[in-house]
This record gives C-alpha cells, sequence and structure tokens, in this order.
C-alpha cells in the first residue's frame, strides 16, 4: 500500500471521528429531543461513510470494498426510518 493511500485512509477516519465525536456532543449539549436526533442522524450518518471510506483503502479485495458500501447504506436507510418513528413518537406525546 502506498503511503498517499495510508494518508487518505488515516485522514478520513478521522474525519469520521470528529464528526461521531460532533454527534456525541450535540446529544449532551441539545435541549430537546427532537434537535438531538438531529445532530445524532446528520452527524453519525456522514461519520460512519468517511470510515467505510476510509476502510476501503485497507480493503483485500473489491468484495470487501463492496460489503463496506453495504454496510454503510444498510445503516443509512435503518437510521433513517429510526429517526423517524422516534420523532413521531416525540411529536404524539407533546400533543
Amino acid at each position: 500500500m502506498t503511503t498517499l493511500a495510508n494518508i487518505v485512509c488515516i485522514a478520513c477516519i478521522s474525519g469520521g471521528l470528529f464528526f461521531f465525536l460532533a454527534g456525541t456532543a450535540g446529544l449532551l449539549r441539545f435541549p430537546d429531543a427532537l434537535s438531538r436526533l438531529h445532530a445524532l442522524a446528520k452527524a453519525d450518518n456522514l461519520g460512519l461513510g468517511l470510515v467505510a471510506i476510509g476502510l476501503m483503502f485497507r480493503a483485500n479485495t473489491l468484495l470487501v470494498a463492496m460489503k463496506l458500501i453495504l454496510i454503510w447504506l444498510l445503516v443509512l436507510v435503518s437510521g433513517s426510518l429510526t429517526a423517524q418513528l422516534i420523532a413521531a413518537r416525540v411529536r404524539r406525546v407533546r400533543k
């Protein structure tokens, strides 16, 4: 593996870690459930995407890289569905 690929791998994973930490800070800092949910959904999706891209540079085969993309897409779909269900529940409780 080349030095450039290592640098891109480390940069992507570090960026993903930054977004995970920013989402956690939003979870702890924001006042209500909907703003916390928004912070987590956005930051975690971007963070996982960057980590998956960074790990694709370390993958040995194309199959492993495609599995990483599939995992990211499944988490995107399940995260958005879960966020919608939680938001709907919060709105019902508020009324």
